[in-house]
């Protein structure tokens, strides 16, 4: 009896847990700290849910994961990424053909031994930008939380794949960090320098908006560039990355004629607001007190004007 009553209990965790990463994911995309835009080719992900042990249980308050039995093999979890951008890989398979070549473009910005470009559409680079911004917006979970992760990074790359392709090239960018020179270290060869230089440390994506709500701060503004999903490796962090990240959001700006860089930060989030405020941004709002009544973080609305912006 006392092992039956062990297992029921632990599988009631399992599912709690399940339930908390899904609200949890919805009130991520939400904050449009990172505007998730799934496409529906997740359609065939629930498949893949439903044939490795999950049901999708649909009702007033949106859909639930409920955990029917774990997966039993990480291979499992490498398929679902796979399968989820198996679509938008075909489609789009013509055009990254030779895109190789284009890793030799021009550099947006090179400062405090880091440079930034937009991100190459070819797949090894843009699995790179989904582990970034993965580890850097996932929330770890109690029991399964490995896969619960694969899971995330596959959703952060499905909707990569699907901004880039329903998006213009002057309204929509994902860009890059890597370092700026060869590392110098003693006993490393040609290839292991030209390997480290070519790693990616920092990624930002910079999106053409005209939310009616964010408009009546901008002065004569009809649209605004919005900065969203900024991320930094873990190794890399406190080394001005993010700084230089957001000068190359300046620069698309100007390249593609807009005034206005506009984000949003959790409130009680000092150390992304002195990285805004140093950068030049200002707070022009905050969301409503009753947000935190429903269980949600505050967050504050920064603008940057760009006065050589004609």
């Amino acid at each position: 009896m006392n092992f039956f009553f062990l297992c029921d209990k632990m599988m009631a965790n399992a599912n709690h847990q399940i339930i908390n990463f899904s609200r949890n994911f919805s009130n991520f995309r939400e904050s449009k700290l990172y505007p998730f835009i799934i496409p529906s080719s997740s359609i065939l992900l629930l498949q893949q849910r439903k044939h490795h042990g999950l049901s999708c249980v649909s009702g007033k308050s949106g859909s639930t994961l409920v955990q029917q039995r774990p997966p039993s093999k990480d291979e499992v979890l490498e398929m679902m990424i796979d399968q989820t951008v198996e679509e938008e890989m075909i489609e789009r398979s013509t055009s990254l053909n030779g895109m190789e070549e284009s890793k030799e473009m021009e550099y947006l910005v090179r400062e405090y031994g880091w440079k930034v470009r937009r991100m190459v559409e070819e797949m090894t680079e843009m699995r790179k930008v989904a582990d970034i911004q993965a580890y850097s917006f996932h929330n770890p979970s109690l029991v399964f939380d490995d896969w619960f992760f694969q899971f995330f990074k596959a959703e952060v790359l499905a909707g990569l794949l699907y901004r880039l392709r329903n998006s213009p090239p002057d309204r929509y960018a994902c860009l890059v960090a890597e370092p700026a020179k060869e590392d110098k270290v003693i006993g490393s060869t040609k290839s292991q320098a030209h390997q480290n230089q070519q790693q990616l440390v920092g990624v930002v994506d910079v999106t053409v908006f005209r939310d009616a709500d964010v408009l009546p701060h901008l002065l004569g503004a009809e649209e605004y560039l919005y900065i969203s999903g900024i991320a930094v490796s873990n190794n890399f962090r406190r080394q001005k990355v993010a700084t230089v990240l957001l000068k190359a959001c300046e620069v698309i700006a100007v390249l593609w004629g807009y005034e206005y860089l506009v984000l949003r930060a959790y409130e009680d989030d000092w150390g992304a607001r002195s990285l805004y405020t140093s950068a030049g941004f200002q707070i022009v709002s905050r969301d409503p007190i009753w947000v935190t009544l429903i269980g949600r973080k505050r967050r504050i609305l920064m603008t940057k004007r760009l006065p050589y912006v004609s």
